[in-house]
């Protein structure tokens, strides 16, 4: 016999976003469903962000042994014991796992219910033959998976992703990665400095979405390290290789061959809509994503997405609880709300952090007519000189009034020091705001009040400025 439901709200997926709404919904009182067909926490819980985060503290942990001797230390090389690795990541998830349980989210009185769920008609959402919902509101909130490209004879050898390479117990002789964004690059830098050897392989350019000045900064490090990045490659092929695989290349020249123990897959994701009944619930939609309105609404209105399944939308965990607090403020509340459309922070966890924040410097100038860089090496800070962390700077971008249009910090801690910066854009505030502000001495932190400062270094040697102080000194 098919169970029939009729909560308020049923959330279809457990990940950050669906979490967010499940559980703000419930602590208004307001009956809910949340449904997840596979592990609760979603990817970033379980396969991305904090398993990743793991890995490349450990990752750091043991590269720290090879900069010791600048402050007078003397060390033994690190000897890397991968299994005790291995049970770190997962030691990490288990710890965090109980926030994002059943057991709790029962406890705080949502249902939870263990199944693939799709739609059989605009109103109503099935668990198999055995559970029919039928929602005021129903949120999809099923994340992304890792996208895997066409590449010939990829399907005939092992290959892992993110969903799996933190299962591995023993580190790769040599790790061949395809793909230099965020995720290619944090993984392979974390490998590299756990004793793989690494080569990664990208077609475009690696960290084709950031500022190419801070990218560079990222890059040449990794070099430093030992990791082999090819850009502006085509894979013909890939094949076995005895117990490896080997990664072929089309060249100008003829064939070039990479083998490797391990093949990681990074090209990209894709929104997880496969096999929903999208089409049945009268919701539009693309291999892209849902299309969803300024309201985070699919053309069927009582039907939200939200996180990494919207359609053109950043994929980020913080973005997905943003999206959540919008979706209970326009369900719950009928509150008019409008989803960021941009300028949300995004961070490469690489070492150095690469963080950005509105727009780079080449939107800025193909969206205003004149506007102003500003800038300050990390080499010139106090407290970057004492922990000899001075690669990288911040790029500050305004227009010519001296509103903040975006921001770039590369070097240690650039995850923490783009908050300001986010709050700034937020806020559409003036760099005169940036200048007042009083920082603790010595931090990093200082490095963004000193580019600010930056704007007005041009009114030092103005001659009406020169000639204002000239008068005033008249009158003693």
């Amino acid at each position: 016999m098919t169970e029939r439901i009729a909560p308020d709200i049923c959330v279809i997926g457990a990940g950050a976003g669906g979490l967010s709404v499940a559980a703000a919904a419930a602590a208004f009182g307001v009956p809910v469903v949340l449904i997840e067909r596979h592990k609760m926490g979603g990817e970033c819980l379980n396969s991305g962000c904090v398993p990743s985060k793991a890995l490349i503290a450990a990752a750091a942990r043991a590269h720290a042994f090879s900069g010791v001797q600048d402050f007078g230390i003397v060390a033994a090389a690190p000897r890397i014991d991968f299994a005790r690795v291995h049970d770190h990541v997962h030691g990490v998830i288990a710890a965090i796992a109980p926030n994002d349980s059943k057991a709790r989210f029962t406890g705080l009185g949502v249902r939870v219910i263990e199944g693939a769920a799709r739609f059989t008609d605009p109103d109503t959402v099935a668990i198999g033959d055995a559970i029919e919902i039928k929602a005021r509101r129903i949120v999809i909130a099923t994340g992304s998976a890792p996208s895997v490209p066409p590449i010939p004879g990829l399907d005939r050898v092992a290959y892992l992703t993110n969903e799996t390479i933190f299962g591995l117990t023993a580190c790769p002789g040599h790790l061949i990665v395809l793909g230099a964004g965020p995720i290619g690059l944090e993984l392979a830098q974390a490998f590299r400095r756990l004793g793989a050897a690494v080569t990664v392989l990208e077609a475009q350019e690696p960290l084709a979405r950031e500022d190419p000045e801070c990218a560079r900064v990222v890059l040449d490090q990794l070099a430093e390290e030992g990791v082999t990045l090819h850009s502006g490659v085509s894979v013909a092929r890939v094949e076995a290789a005895g117990t490896g695989v080997a990664v072929v290349l089309d060249g100008t020249v003829g064939e070039q061959r990479i083998v490797g123990s391990h093949l990681l897959i990074a090209t990209g994701r894709r929104p997880n809509i496969d096999g929903m009944g999208l089409d049945a619930a009268g919701i539009a939609h693309t291999p892209a994503g849902i299309e969803v309105d300024r309201r985070l609404r699919t053309r069927n209105r009582r039907v939200y997405a939200i996180g990494d399944v919207v359609a053109g939308g950043q994929r980020f965990t913080h973005l997905a609880n943003d999206h959540a607090g919008l979706v209970i403020r326009s369900a719950l509340f009928r509150l008019p709300v409008k989803a960021r459309d941009g300028g949300v922070a995004r961070v490469t966890f690489t070492d150095p952090e690469l963080a950005h924040a509105g727009l780079t410097e080449s939107e800025a100038r193909r969206d205003h007519s004149a506007i102003r860089v500003l800038r300050w090496p990390l080499s010139e800070n106090d407290r970057a000189q004492a922990e000899r962390q001075t690669r990288g700077h911040i790029k500050v971008i305004t227009d010519k009034r001296g509103r903040i249009l975006g921001a770039s910090i590369v070097g240690a801690g650039a995850g923490e020091l783009i908050a300001t910066w986010s709050l700034a854009l937020a806020n559409r505030l003036n760099i005169r705001a940036m200048v007042a502000v009083v920082l603790p001495y010595p931090t990093r932190a200082e490095i963004g009040k000193r580019a600010a400062m930056g704007f007005f270094t041009p009114y030092l040697t103005s001659p009406w400025v020169r000639r204002i102080i000239a008068l005033l000194r008249r009158f003693g």
